[in-house]
């Protein structure tokens, strides 16, 4: 068998074997086995560590559970290091043609390359095998960068791929892991802990911090440290802990470099809007926008920061003061975003509204708050949804035991049945 067959057949399904597949994410399998049969390119996105990996395996083997020869399957994880000679797309053109001459497939041939951005030029590759019509290849990809898919190669690929973005576990698949029940104490325990999937081995929170940390790491130094060769690898860290603690706060690049000023470092607007940009591509963290919702149109200057994992928060920078509040809206940001929705903060007459989630022809427009523990609470979030003239959804998201009647239209809705309606 040729060496470089050898070492990546013991990644791959050929023959009698198995591996551990892993909890079963069906809200991912689904969507993507509804565009398997045809020369779309089906790319996961998604940070580092999120669970790409696992649902790719899940894919490749419900299509050989569904009839698919074992042998008609190609997985290349670019992560293990064993594969390092996988460099440029030459290498993996090479091995992609020495897996056909060693296996010879009939039929349909199914490629899966995790982390393909690792492999120089891989479109090229990618490209040229999803439009032979010599051969029948039908390709899977994941990469932990939002900018694999921009710019000159986006216009390559024009109209040839469908996106998937993955991320950590949602509080419906933490319920099917832990096997608790929906409610605010579950919903409580999700909050405090985190949903990367790796989380769930370990037992310790020492381990746990210590995992998180690594990944944080790996992220800041592999992917943005390395590729980019940033001047000032503190600064980098220095601002993901800024954006981290800041989580859910209206902020603009101008009081960022405001902030590091005061503590005495010489920073540039320049430099911290690239460095912010560099750590939204490896989607740690996301920007939320600000929209004129009178206006309809986004706005520039301020916009909000989430985090795309509490966990970051809770293991690693407990001790900055921080209200329950800011931790709800931020998984709430994350449930929109899981169900397709462009978010963004909306702001009309001088007042906030915390959402407006944009989907196809639904908006919803969505205040979240911890409690609504008195009356000036309730008028508050309820007045800036009040203030809306139009006839979309109007929605107060919170974690009170009791729900309050609909007023004026405006639907009061516990965190933890968020989903239900978003669907």
């Amino acid at each position: 068998m040729n060496e470089k067959i050898a070492i990546i057949e013991k990644y791959n399904l050929w023959g009698a074997k198995t591996f551990d597949f892993g909890f079963k994410r069906e809200e991912y399998t689904e969507k993507i086995v509804d565009f398997i049969g045809n020369r779309l390119i089906k790319v996961l996105v998604g940070q580092r560590r999120s669970g790409k990996s696992y649902i790719l395996r899940q894919v490749g083997k419900q299509l050989i559970d569904n009839g698919v020869n074992p042998e008609n399957t190609l997985f290349i994880n670019r992560e293990f290091a064993d594969l390092d000679f996988l460099r440029t797309y030459k290498d993996l053109d090479e091995l992609i043609k020495s897996y056909k001459k060693e296996l010879k497939p009939k039929g349909k041939v199914y490629i899966f390359i995790d982390e393909v951005q690792i492999i120089e030029q891989w479109e090229k590759v990618i490209n040229s095998y999803s439009q032979d019509y010599s051969d029948s290849y039908e390709i899977f990809i994941t990469g932990s960068n939002s900018k694999m898919l921009s710019g000159e190669l986006a216009t390559l690929l024009s109209g040839r791929y469908v996106s998937f973005e993955v991320f950590p576990y949602s509080y419906s698949e933490y319920l099917r892991i832990t096997g608790q029940d929906k409610g605010k104490q579950s919903y409580m325990a999700y909050m405090d802990g985190g949903g990367l999937p790796e989380l769930f081995m370990l037992q310790k929170q020492e381990l746990k911090r210590n995992y998180i940390s690594a990944i944080k790491d790996t992220v800041l130094l592999r992917d943005i440290i390395q590729r980019n060769n940033i001047r000032d690898p503190k600064l980098l860290e220095d601002i993901f802990v800024f954006l981290v603690n800041n989580a859910s706060n209206l902020i603009s690049i101008s009081s960022i470099v405001k902030y590091f000023k005061g503590q005495g470092r010489k920073v540039s607007y320049d430099a911290i809007s690239n460095y912010i940009g560099y750590i939204e591509d490896t989607f740690l963290i996301h920007r939320c926008d600000r929209y004129d919702i009178k206006g309809k149109d986004t706005l520039s200057g301020n916009a909000k920061f989430y985090m795309n994992d509490l966990a970051y928060k809770n293991y690693l920078y407990p001790g900055f003061g921080y209200g329950f509040g800011y931790l709800v809206e931020n998984l709430i940001y994350l449930e929109l975003c899981r169900a397709g929705f462009d978010v963004y903060v909306g702001f009309l007459r001088n007042k906030e509204v915390d959402f407006v989630a944009k989907k196809a022809d639904r908006v919803i427009y969505i205040q979240s708050t911890y409690l609504l523990s008195d009356e000036s609470t309730v008028e508050r979030e309820y007045s800036a949804l009040e203030s809306i003239g139009d006839n979309f959804e109007k929605i107060v998201v919170s974690l009170d035991d009791a729900i309050l009647p609909l007023r004026g239209g405006i639907r009061h809705l516990q965190a933890w049945n968020l989903k239900e309606i978003l669907q």
